[in-house]
Order: C-alpha cells, then structure tokens, then sequence
C-alpha cells in the first residue's frame, strides 16, 4: 500500500465517519505542516494558494468541526486572535509578541509543581490548564524599547 493511501486512511479514522471532503483533508494537511500556531485567515490564506474554490466561512466551519473531532485544539491568546493548533501528546503554555504576533510555546517543572501541590493540598483535579503570557520577543525587544524611551520616559518597559 503507498504512503498516499495510507494518509488517506488515517483521516478517515481521524473524521470520526464525518464526510472526507478534499477541503477538509487539505486544512488538515495544513494545518499539520503549520507546526505550531495559526490564525483561520492565515490558513485560509494558504488554502487559497492551493485551492480557489475555498471560502472562509469553510475554513471557520471546518475549525470547528476539528475541534469538536479533537483533533485541534483553539486558543485565545491575547483579544487579536485565536490560534489553532494539532492537538499533541503534552501540554505546554504560551508566550506571545505584542509586537510581532508571534506564539512561541514553553513547559515549565513550575507549572508541574503546582499542578501537584493544588491536587495534595486541596484535592483539585485540574482538567485544564492555560497559561499565556504577553511579551516582547529578542527580535522585537529593542524596537519595543526605543518606542518607549522616545517620549521621554525615563524607562522603557524591559529595563
């Protein structure tokens, strides 16, 4: 059996006996070569490039879709934009450029460690856990930087 068909297998499996259209297993193409974070217009914007007869309220559905599947998961980081995601094995936390718009993931033994000392000392089973933390990344630190110390400030928001 070639590898095409066997990817074509195992998204049927994923569609949970939900139609397999060309444009569903193409977003999910997408949004497995994506390798992180993506916005629904940015993948609506490589859809586009490969297929044009592709609309947004299609992407959106199809999100939704997904994410009732389990098969991605949707943040809200920050009031700007949600972000999708394939749903991994671990979970891991976000930090995100106020500047760029970049999302860059992290896992911390801190969060571990509170996760546990909430289950021993008050017997609380998290199911969920989000931590999103707004910053400036190293590329746009230093314009940050200038913006701020530009009217005048003594200092700027990072010193």
């Amino acid at each position: 059996m070639n590898m095409r068909m066997r990817n074509i297998r195992k998204n049927i499996h994923a569609f949970s006996g939900r139609s397999v259209t060309a444009q569903r297993q193409l977003l999910l193409s997408l949004l497995k070569k994506a390798g992180g974070h993506i916005t629904a217009k940015e993948l609506y914007k490589r859809a586009s490039m490969k297929k044009e007869s592709i609309s947004m309220a299609t992407v959106y559905r199809t999100l939704q879709l997904f994410k009732e599947l389990g098969l991605v998961e949707e943040r809200r980081l920050g009031q700007v934009y949600c972000y999708y995601e394939v749903k991994g094995p671990t979970d891991h936390q976000h930090l995100v450029c106020r500047s760029c718009g970049q999302v860059m993931d992290f896992e911390s033994p801190l969060i571990d460690k509170l996760v546990k000392e909430l289950k021993q000392k008050r017997g609380f089973s998290l199911t969920k856990i989000e931590v999103y933390m707004e910053g400036y990344c190293q590329r746009c630190r230093k314009e940050a930087y200038k913006i701020a110390t530009a009217g005048g400030a003594s200092k700027g928001p990072l010193e």
